[in-house]
């Protein structure tokens, strides 16, 4: 995966989930440090990038954060990681830490699993402005 950018975090999304997308919106606004660039779990390059960790796709149905040649974090860890990222008053998040990881990954599947029911779905991944296309990778 030599043609992703090595300095940027990669959070891959469900393009089709209506809470996804609002929690890209969120990060967008508030990456003032430009560290995120996004992918959906639906295209060919999200696809690219599950293979290349390995990671079960039947797993991959939400949220990962990928920092190429680095690691990766998946569910809750990725969520926390994300607003550590944010900085300033998302950093309270970090509280949740010390749930252990098991609580964590329960919420957080819960919440996952509820998604659709709760939030709806698109018929089609989301598309940028054109003043955002440059934080989405193709």
């Amino acid at each position: 995966m030599d043609d992703l950018p090595k300095d940027k975090k990669i959070i891959l999304f469900d393009g089709v989930c209506n809470l996804c997308n609002a929690s890209v919106q969120f990060i967008l606004k508030r990456d003032k440090m430009d560290r995120f660039r996004f992918v959906a779990l639906q295209s060919v390059l999200g696809q690219k990038i599950i293979n290349h960790i390995g990671i079960d796709t039947k797993k991959a149905d939400s949220l990962i954060l990928y920092e190429p040649g680095k690691a990766y974090y998946s569910k809750a860890s990725a969520v926390l990681k994300i607003t550590k990222e944010l900085g300033g008053f998302y950093n309270l998040m970090s509280v949740l830490t010390v749930l252990p990881k098991a609580i964590q990954n329960y919420i957080y599947d819960y919440i996952a699993k509820n998604r659709y029911r709760w939030y709806g779905k698109k018929d089609t991944c989301m598309f940028p402005t054109p003043e955002l296309e440059s934080k989405f990778l193709q």
